[in-house]
């Protein structure tokens, strides 16, 4: 099966409600370990290869983004609000967590993130 097929097959407005529970907990789950990555000490944060740390934020905001339109039906300004909001949060919990600091840089990776990731289901539901 190939990724075109698979996205068509979980795209479908018909076939989309159907597997719209399996986004939602793809969903949480997402945000949850995307926050324990985010505060816990630098030395012992998970890593993605060689990538930096502004290239994991993209990543990780692209997903959510992604997830976050699968499993809701919302707005996409609400989106990207809630995700600049989640953004902001992690930033701020950095303050207060061992070895982490918060960056501006980082909320700017997570707009372009969250814009990118909302774009992507945009686009996806244009195409398939």
């Amino acid at each position: 099966m190939t990724v075109k097929n698979l996205w068509s097959l979980l795209l479908r407005k018909s076939k989309l409600y159907k597997y719209r529970s399996t986004f939602k907990v793809l969903f949480w789950l997402a945000i949850i370990s995307s926050y324990v990555a985010a505060v816990l000490p630098q030395d012992m944060a998970p890593t993605i290869g060689p990538l930096s740390d502004k290239a994991h934020h993209v990543l990780a905001f692209v997903l959510l983004g992604l997830l976050l339109r699968l499993a809701y039906q919302i707005n996409y300004w609400y989106a990207l609000i809630f995700l600049m909001g989640y953004g902001a949060f992690i930033e701020f919990s950095q303050l207060y967590a061992v070895n982490r600091s918060a960056e501006m840089e980082d909320m700017a990776a997570d707009l372009i993130g969250s814009f990118t990731g909302l774009k992507l289901y945009k686009y996806l539901r244009k195409v398939i």
